[in-house]
């Protein structure tokens, strides 16, 4: 399958420098910032510096390392900002888009981490 990046998405243009962001941690593989409409007390996006347009994508084509750092940029940034259920706290959902049912807002893979309150059930029943 080919995946089709626009490279003039929004979170591009963060990566380029080209749009201001409120950085929470970056690594040499991810870029973690906080949501400029924020769900909960505690939502941070995670993006991966590379062109992936969602988790398929990244999973298929992305290298080891990609994949670990951007697994463990989610983990620490969890326990950083206390919600990590681990280090005490009351625990955090992760949430990504990929495809016309899921309504992808911006076609670059990202991960939301909400967290800092009661989030409620995920979907409810149709």
């Amino acid at each position: 399958m080919a995946y089709e990046y626009d490279s003039e998405n929004i979170f591009a243009k963060i990566l380029r420098g080209e749009i201001p962001n409120n950085t929470v941690l970056e690594t040499e593989h991810c870029l973690a910032f906080r949501d400029l409409y924020p769900q909960a007390p505690e939502h941070i996006l995670v993006i991966p510096k590379g062109p992936y347009v969602n988790f398929d994508h990244f999973g298929a084509e992305a290298s080891d390392a990609e994949l670990a750092d951007f697994s463990r940029t989610i983990a620490r940034i969890a326990r950083e900002i206390g919600v990590d259920p681990a280090s005490g706290g009351d625990g955090y959902r992760l949430i990504t888009n990929a495809g016309r049912n899921a309504s992808p807002d911006v076609p670059h893979l990202h991960i939301h981490l909400l967290g800092g309150r009661h989030l409620g059930r995920m979907l409810q029943q149709a």
